[in-house]
């Protein structure tokens, strides 16, 4: 009797889920703890959403409900949960934090964004 193996094709994407930079893991850290918030409990949820010029809009949200269908990645102490629908879009994106002149604030690096607006707060895939 012969048996087959399904193997997936070598062009298929690899999953990497989102990445976390150290430096957005210490503003992570530092953010629970000003609000006092339970380390042990709380997930910072990754997402997307319609809107924003470019046509989608990139969600942060500190939160301890995880969904059972909720990717898990994590890294620096801090788990990111990401759902299906998003992580196809964000599968690979580096999330960093900038305290720079100009300004302070989480940075989006996303190989799937075909264009981001000047904010940097939404692009187009």
């Amino acid at each position: 009797m012969a048996t087959t193996t399904q193997t997936q094709p070598t062009d298929a994407p690899a999953q990497q889920g989102v990445i976390l930079s150290a430096a957005a893991a210490r503003e992570i850290q530092n953010i629970i703890k000003q609000q006092e918030l339970d380390a042990d409990k709380i997930r910072l949820r990754v997402g997307v959403k319609g809107g924003g010029c470019s046509g989608f809009s990139y969600l942060l949200d500190l939160t301890e409900a995880q969904k059972d269908f909720d990717e898990v990645f994590e890294q620096h102490g801090i788990k990111v949960i990401v759902d299906p629908k998003s992580l196809l879009y964000l599968n690979g994106t580096t999330v960093d934090f900038r305290d720079e002149i100009m300004g302070r604030g989480f940075v989006f690096q996303n190989p799937n964004a075909t264009s981001s607006c000047g904010c940097g707060s939404s692009f187009s895939a």
